[in-house]
């Protein structure tokens, strides 16, 4: 299957809104799993990576993992497979020891880098590194995404859980058959958080990332929570999606002044953490998007940009 649809002329820049009530967004490996906090400001914090896993799983799914929609970052994946399949189709009789840093792999660095655009999505979305010990050469994404952060400060909060089990006989014997283990988990009350995506179009023609392929991005972004649930993530969800739309490649404004356009603001009563007070009748910490007024100012926007809502 070949994707024939157009390559893209437009530059986005895009705002993206999601939130999460009692639940843990992202869990920092190095922190017990806690979820990830900025120590300046308290504010919540989500990676891209995190966010781009999200985005591989659905459309993993979605397309079954099938070319031209295989996922290159995948669990279990072996990266170095892959690069092979490429040298296969590419250059099959070039040995295995000379597919590293080679004369062969440059000569060869264009058609393989290109083969592997076309057939993973992730790679001619996000691009990849593939300069292992199988060189495919590497290639930069059109479709960027910063580190996403909480309006307001969080609070995460942490919870003691018994499991009325035990792992090992060992451990039954220790505690003479009460066979109970005290775990922990972490969750945010409520957190609403903003990232910002762009996309280049000068880029995309490197990698064959289309007009098919940012459709896909648009549907990921609307339902890629929704396979995506679990315990700690039971109630994340998708906010809102505001992307300005250049009429050209090169872009109109810069993608700073077109963001500041995208403001968030309490609702009359709700005052975040840290400016919370039971001074203040009636005040409460946010729980909802609903606490939060969003407003996307469209007046008088530069020449050659447009506002679209994707979610």
């Amino acid at each position: 299957m070949t994707d024939t649809s157009p390559s893209l002329s437009n530059r986005y820049d895009i705002v993206y809104l999601f939130d999460i009530t009692d639940g843990n967004p992202n869990g920092d490996p190095d922190a017990g799993n806690m979820p990830r906090v900025a120590p300046e400001t308290g504010q919540g914090l989500v990676t891209d990576v995190c966010l781009k896993r999200k985005i591989r799983n659905y459309i993993g799914l979605l397309k079954e993992c099938e070319p031209p929609y295989e996922i290159y970052v995948k669990e279990r994946a072996v990266l170095n497979n892959e690069h092979n399949r490429a040298w296969e189709e590419v250059a099959p009789k070039v040995k295995k020891g000379d597919r590293k840093s080679t004369s062969a792999a440059k000569e060869k660095a264009e058609e393989l880098t290109a083969w592997m655009c076309k057939n993973f999505f992730d790679i001619r979305t996000f691009g990849a590194v593939m300069t292992t010990e199988i060189n495919c050469g590497q290639v930069r994404g059109p479709v960027q995404i910063g580190i996403a952060r909480s309006v307001h400060p969080v609070v995460p909060q942490e919870f003691a859980v018994t499991r009325c089990a035990v792992t090992t006989e060992k451990e039954a014997a220790k505690q003479l058959g009460g066979n109970r283990t005290i775990g922990r988990k972490f969750t945010v009350p409520y957190g609403l958080y903003r990232v910002h995506l762009f996309i280049n179009p000068h880029l995309a023609d490197k990698t064959g990332f289309s007009e098919n392929d940012l459709d896909l991005l648009k549907q990921s972004l609307s339902q890629m929570f929704e396979i995506d649930r679990s315990a700690a993530r039971a109630n994340m969800r998708p906010v809102r999606c505001i992307a300005f739309k250049h009429d050209s490649k090169l872009g109109s404004a810069r993608a700073d002044e077109l963001f500041s356009r995208v403001t968030i603001t309490q609702r009359d009563g709700v005052q975040p953490i840290g400016g919370w007070s039971d001074d203040i009748e009636g005040s409460r910490p946010p729980r909802g998007a609903d606490d939060y007024d969003i407003q996307v100012d469209q007046g008088e926007l530069p020449s050659g940009v447009s506002v679209e809502e994707w979610v």
